[in-house]
């Protein structure tokens, strides 16, 4: 089994394998152009883009600032809009559903080190899924971490640190984050009708 294999059946990889160095550099070379890209060149942003991604829906946007490891393990919705200084670290699959926002200075990181400090030493690490559901905004400055599942119209607050699972529905916060009340009609904000 090679490290990539192994890295994408969820078993400890080497991380300093030369063909994950070698793939971790080409997508960072495409990050690199995509953030130097003129702010207002839609279709040259959307082809870099087609090019870095496994898959996305309509209306993406991700403004400069964006990193990712890989590429090719990020699936993106329809209607994906991301503020600066967003980081994927796509060891494993990161889905993100429709209608998404995403505050600036957001990470969403799948890779993680084993706790045995021989092991690290050794280079090894592992990868689990993110997966982010349909109508959820995550406020700035959020951090997700490996394996967690965010259900759909789920609001994540600014700041949160994102350890566990988080239910549909429900506006949560916090280090580690947790749910503080489910959202309901109530919180709909008056719309002007001018």
């Amino acid at each position: 089994m090679t490290e990539k294999e192994k890295q994408q059946a969820g078993e400890l990889y080497n991380g300093f394998d030369k063909e994950l160095l070698a793939e971790r550099a080409a997508a960072k070379k495409l990050c690199a152009e995509y953030n130097a890209i003129t702010y207002n060149d839609y279709q040259k942003k959307e082809r870099l883009l087609d090019r870095l991604l496994s898959l996305r829906g309509e209306k993406t946007w991700i403004e400069p600032g964006f990193w990712c490891n890989y590429g090719y393990n990020i699936i993106l919705g329809d209607n994906f809009n991301a503020n600066h200084n967003l980081v994927i670290l796509d060891s494993a699959e990161v889905v993100f559903g429709n209608n998404v926002y995403i505050g600036p200075n957001c990470s969403f990181y799948t890779m993680a080190c084993p706790l045995s400090a021989e092991q690290r030493s050794e280079g090894l690490e592992y990868a689990k899924p993110i997966n982010v559901g349909n109508d959820v905004w995550i406020g700035g400055n959020v951090c997700v971490m490996p394996g967690v599942t965010i259900g759909d119209g789920a609001v994540i607050g600014g700041g949160s640190v994102v350890t566990s699972d988080i239910p549909a529905g429900v506006l949560a916060c916090g280090n580690p984050c947790k749910p503080v009340r489910n959202i309901t009609e109530a919180d709909k904000m008056p719309v002007s009708e001018d």
